[in-house]
């Protein structure tokens, strides 16, 4: 196995590890603290935001540049566009899927149709999450090893891992509330985000064996990761703050400053 395709997949073991510890909340807590989860979320929104454009866009800019006969800002945009269309789609086949089953069966399923679509809903959306790790480690393959792509590399990594734990909990605590018992409430929660390490060796593979398509991956994992911070993450995490109404902006914010310090200063 190439060894930038195994660091994909190390690292996506890495986020689905963080699912995991995510879900297992409900094995010692029947309410995890939402002032914590709201911050990791809004750290990890901001780090996703900034990774968007000095992990992911910019690269995406320089090397369409070397690679495509195409202007080099419309493959970054029409990647970015395909990205964030894309999750999009999978959101809208997610609801019309949850419609339909719903009045098929009626109320007498009901119960069992949440979990369901609660389950399926995480880990669809994980799949371009685990694209963007991917393509992030796959992509160091074209041009020299240098400290500041593999940190770059990292980040996104960490910034999926961050906001994959409360997706853990909020798969697992739920499942709880409905009756189940806490291990397979926990075996559940963590099986949601097991399609990254597969998503992950997928858009390695791709950007290391097809280099004219690394572009437009590198772009679409920037639209896929600006949508799920700026439809899912960020209004998430802004739920029930009115008695701190910036503890969770602070996280965004730092979460952004955190990333943007580490890009710039080591790139």
């Amino acid at each position: 196995m190439d060894k930038f395709v195994l660091m994909a997949l190390v690292a996506t073991l890495g986020t689905w590890f963080v699912t995991a510890l995510g879900a297992a909340m409900v094995v010692f807590f029947r309410s995890p603290n939402q002032k914590l989860l709201n911050l990791m979320l809004g750290f990890a929104s901001g780090v996703m935001i900034a990774a968007s454009f000095w992990s992911l866009l910019q690269p995406a800019i320089e090397r369409a540049e070397k690679v495509s006969d195409m202007p080099a800002y419309f493959v970054a945009t029409v990647g970015f566009l395909f990205g964030a269309v894309f999750m999009w789609s999978s959101d809208k086949i997610v609801s019309f899927t949850r419609k339909k089953v719903n009045s098929s069966q009626g109320k007498s399923n009901e119960k069992l149709n949440r979990i369901i679509m609660l389950v399926l809903s995480i880990t669809l959306h994980n799949i371009p999450e685990g694209l963007a790790v991917g393509v992030a480690f796959g992509a160091l393959k074209n041009g020299p090893l240098t400290t500041e792509g593999l940190m770059g590399a990292i980040t996104i990594a960490v910034g999926i891992g961050l906001q994959n734990f409360p997706e853990g909990t909020a798969v697992s605590v739920p499942l709880r509330r409905e009756g189940y018992s806490r291990k397979r409430s926990f075996l559940l929660g963590q099986a949601s985000g097991m399609v990254e390490p597969v998503a992950g060796v997928i858009g390695a593979l791709l950007v290391v064996y097809v280099e004219v398509i690394l572009p437009y991956a590198l772009s679409f994992a920037a639209g896929a990761m600006i949508l799920v911070a700026v439809h899912e993450l960020i209004p998430e995490c802004q739920k029930n703050q009115k008695a701190q109404p910036y503890f969770a902006t602070m996280g965004i914010v730092t979460g952004f400053a955190v990333m943007m310090l580490l890009d710039v200063m080591m790139g």
